[in-house]
């Protein structure tokens, strides 16, 4: 059997199984569209989640610059923690994003067919005006999201790159070349924790003007 064909057929079965989801949840009252806002919630919260996580591990590299003695080694298996739970925060917002972008476009999908059923030609278009608006907005959400989560992946590798040089390196010569690249990846962290506030208000936006 194709790959192609598998795949088409998985695609089908995922797509019905989330059909029947929504189906069963509208049959107690619930719609796509509380749906949606608990998942831009979940990831609006996942988001606020990864930006305390990003800034402990850059509190935690900052006291390996720091270091005037002790133990090295417990040092790098704290830095260690923190690179991996960021990785962790990290995969959990884009989960969040994945889920919102797949219940948005099954609401919308509804709506834009549900449109074709009026014959009152205001209600209509009314409820087309309304459609547009909720997509852009949508869509200035979704575009800072997905910006934000692009600028983690960098901050990951760095982080990975220290975590990964401290461990075959547990001497002053470590800490010294990783503190050459400390302010480079501080304000990479700065930056990304900015794009991450710009995401959470935009979902607080969203949130707003689709409970209304």
């Amino acid at each position: 059997m194709k790959k192609s064909f598998i795949f088409a057929i998985v695609l089908l079965s995922l797509t019905g199984c989330q059909s029947a989801y929504y189906g069963a949840l509208e049959k107690v009252g619930i719609h796509k569209r509380d749906i949606l806002v608990d998942r831009v919630e979940d990831a609006r919260d996942a988001q606020n989640g990864v930006q305390e996580q990003f800034s402990s591990a850059l509190e935690e590299l900052s006291t390996l610059i720091d270091f005037q003695g002790g133990e090295l080694e417990t040092i790098y298996n704290n830095l260690n923690d923190q690179y991996l739970a960021s990785k962790d925060a990290k995969e959990n917002v884009s989960n969040r994003i994945e889920k919102v972008e797949s219940v948005a476009q099954a609401l919308f999908a509804e709506w834009e067919s549900e449109i074709e059923q009026y014959s009152n030609a205001t209600f209509k278009r009314n409820s087309q005006k309304q459609l547009n608006s909720t997509k852009s907005s949508y869509a200035r959400m979704l575009k800072t999201m997905r910006l934000s989560e692009k600028k983690m992946e960098p901050v990951l590798t760095s982080l990975n790159d220290n975590v990964l040089y401290l461990k075959h390196n547990l001497n002053a010569n470590a800490i010294n070349a990783i503190e050459v690249e400390f302010k480079q990846l501080k304000q990479e962290i700065s930056i990304l924790i900015k794009d991450v506030n710009s995401a959470i208000a935009e979902s607080d936006k969203f949130i707003k003007e689709l409970s209304q």
